[in-house]
């Protein structure tokens, strides 16, 4: 685990049985279970899923739902999307700064 990756904000409880998926987190790789969103595997892997442009404070997420646009980031391929309420695909490669491709 890395230093960006430190203290999870969410912790698995349940459904553990599901299959694995690997990903990479700003060039870190990792995993979450299949059916997972983006959000979700973010989560479990770090405090946060950006920073703030403005403060540079970390930022969670807040209304899990996408309508409040506080989860955006990245993928490998150039996309945008909403971390939560996207699925987690293998081999993803996800960057939490939006404005830079991983």
């Amino acid at each position: 685990m890395t230093a960006t990756m430190r203290r999870p904000q969410f912790l698995r409880v349940a459904e553990n049985a599901r299959l694995p998926v690997a990903f990479v987190l700003d060039g870190q790789p990792t995993t979450a279970l299949e059916g997972d969103t983006i959000l979700t595997a973010i989560l479990l892997c770090s405090g946060h899923v950006r920073r703030n442009e403005f403060s540079g404070q970390p930022r969670a997420g807040f209304c899990m739902m996408g309508a409040c646009q506080d989860c955006w980031v990245r993928l490998g391929d150039g996309r945008r999307v909403r971390a939560c309420s996207t699925l987690l695909e293998a081999g993803q490669d996800v960057s939490r700064e939006p404005g830079r491709r991983p």
